[in-house]
């Protein structure tokens, strides 16, 4: 059984619906004590930092995430949720994230060749193996949106890159602790392979 957790944000149907088609089980709740309990653990997400974790404390759901991965419960932040991970964010001001990889989240920076947001489909390149994208061949797509990306303090965490004006942080994985920038649910076959791959832990 796979759990989604649901704090007010979007993209929460999609990832749930990609999980389902390839046959995997999954739970959506705002339920501490369910969350408390999963399996596995996903925090999917399009939206604001902020926001995102005034949601997540009012809902009382930041102590069972923390409790999950602790207990060693593969965790997957997808997008926004990935960002959550972190210490903090300067997303419009700064804001604490859950503080269970060390390191901030930034926003590109104002060039006037560089498009932000970032949008649409990028190259992946993956300097080290990893549970969460295994079987993916370097330079394999995937689709983003997002104009913030994660700054880990232990580069040994970074599982994936991606371009955009400059190298960033495109994934992440640290024992049961993974992310995604990118969107799976949007990244077709690829996508769906590390949907899997982490379905499968």
């Amino acid at each position: 059984m796979i759990t989604i957790l649901d704090y007010s944000v979007n993209n929460l149907r999609s990832v749930q619906k990609a999980f389902e088609h390839l046959g995997h089980t999954t739970n959506v709740t705002s339920d501490p004590d369910e969350v408390a309990r999963a399996e596995k653990l996903v925090l999917p997400g399009v939206g604001a930092f902020g926001e995102a974790m005034r949601n997540l404390n009012a809902r009382e759901l930041v102590e069972p995430i923390l409790t999950a991965v602790g207990q060693g419960v593969p965790v997957l932040g997808v997008c926004l949720g990935m960002q959550l991970l972190f210490d903090w964010s300067e997303e419009m001001g700064v804001h604490q994230g859950l503080g269970i990889v060390s390191g901030k989240v930034a926003r590109f920076p104002e060039d006037p060749g560089l498009k932000v947001p970032h949008m649409g489909w990028s190259r992946l390149e993956f300097p080290v193996q990893s549970h969460l994208f295994a079987g993916l061949p370097q330079g394999e797509m995937a689709y983003f949106v997002h104009s913030y990306h994660v700054v880990p303090e232990d580069a040994e965490v970074i599982a994936a890159l991606a371009h955009h004006g400059a190298p960033f942080v495109a994934g992440i994985e640290r024992s049961n602790v993974m992310g995604a920038q990118f969107h799976p649910e949007k990244s077709s076959a690829a996508g769906l392979k590390i949907l899997d791959n982490f379905a499968k832990l």
